[in-house]
């Protein structure tokens, strides 16, 4: 389970807007010194994003809780959105050079085609496994306070 603090800002009926900011992920990833992400992530200043999920904890507005998503979900979409419409591209421009005669243009017509088609499947695919893909929330984080007497 991959997860990400953050604050609730908003209630929505029986969902909540989290306010997070992206930082977790970097200190714990091994490749942290040669990623992009930590480079986009720094230059931002840890950009804040807001995510809308169900409300399973009771959690009110100015609470921090945890979030979490499966890790094999966040894998499967991944592969969904980055690489089948890459792979579907490659094989579309391949299939689109030999069938028009090694022209140029149908190898780039074929990969605008593959492109298009796997962004459409990927979207297809997402469509019908429900709430797989959405981040959840875990536990609503208690701060211990000490009392002054």
């Amino acid at each position: 389970m991959i997860t990400e603090t953050g604050t609730v800002i908003a209630l929505k009926g029986e969902q909540v807007w989290v306010q997070t900011i992206s930082q977790s992920a970097c200190e714990n990833c091994s490749a942290r010194s040669g990623c992009g992400q930590r480079v986009l992530a720094s230059a931002s200043g840890g950009r804040a994003n807001q995510v809308l999920v169900h409300n399973t904890v009771s959690a009110q507005v100015g609470d921090e809780v945890t979030l979490g998503i499966d890790e094999q979900a966040l894998l499967s979409a991944s592969l969904m959105v980055y690489a089948l419409p890459l792979l579907l591209m490659v094989l579309a421009s391949i299939a689109g050079h030999r069938l028009s005669g090694g022209m140029d243009a149908g190898a780039i017509a074929g990969a605008v085609t593959g492109l298009a088609a796997g962004f459409w499947i990927g979207r297809r695919l997402q469509t019908g496994r429900g709430d797989r893909y959405q981040p959840h929330l875990l536990r609503v984080n208690r701060i211990a306070t000490e009392q002054w007497a």
